[in-house]
């Protein structure tokens, strides 16, 4: 955790006192916020044999520090890997940066991670951890529309366990990251349009997962 902070702080150090430096994460920023798949392809491709490298340490640093959508690197990953070497760049980096956030919660504690996440989210996220127990993780990484790191924060405040967390994490995503990896190599021109497409067909699909149970107990009551 001291290397971690440490090197958030040396971060923001060269972020605020360093002109070139500021500007080349402007540029990234501007890619991620636009769903600019082929730039940021580019801009990894500038890093040349360290593209992969630059490309999973992005993966992290939105998953710990900032709310940047991730389903734009592994969209450039599939675009400039293929799909399977980019899918399992951004599923080890993702998961990366889940554990980090996960340790992050238990180190800190829920006080500090509220400032993080916002009160009303943990909240949400206890309701939903009550329900849901050790099946709460996965069903929240399986819904795009649920902050991956708004999961792994919360997740690391319940008692649910390291294991438990690292399977539900892993599972859940990778069917996303799996699409999101051939999409990039193959679609890259609509990746907002297939995004929003998988993200509503994938949510629809969860949610009447969950309200089965209480349709069918429904049914029952009205026989």
């Amino acid at each position: 955790m001291i290397i971690l902070f440490g090197l958030i702080a040396l971060f923001l150090l060269l972020y605020l006192g360093h002109d070139v430096f500021r500007a080349r994460i402007d540029n990234l920023i501007t890619f991620l916020k636009n769903a600019d798949v082929e730039g940021l392809r580019d801009y990894l491709l500038s890093f040349g044999p360290f593209a992969a490298i630059f490309s999973a340490l992005l993966m992290v640093f939105q998953s710990v520090i900032a709310p940047l959508p991730a389903f734009v690197i592994t969209f450039a990953n599939g675009l400039m890997f293929g799909w399977f070497l980019g899918m399992l760049l951004s599923w080890s980096s993702a998961m990366l940066g889940a554990i980090l956030c996960f340790y992050m919660a238990k180190f800190l504690g829920r006080p500090i991670v509220e400032k993080f996440v916002s009160k009303k989210a943990l909240g949400w996220w206890d309701q939903f951890f009550d329900k849901y127990g050790k099946h709460s993780v996965f069903l929240a990484r399986l819904l795009p529309i649920i902050s991956f790191d708004l999961v792994s924060y919360a997740a690391g405040t319940t008692s649910i366990s390291f294991w438990s967390f690292f399977w539900a994490t892993g599972l859940g995503q990778l069917p996303a990251t799996i699409l999101y990896s051939y999409l990039g190599q193959n679609a890259t021109g609509m990746v907002q349009v297939l995004f929003y497409l998988f993200t509503i067909v994938i949510a629809l699909a969860v949610i009447g997962m969950l309200v089965r149970p209480q349709i069918n107990k429904w049914i029952r009551k009205a026989k």
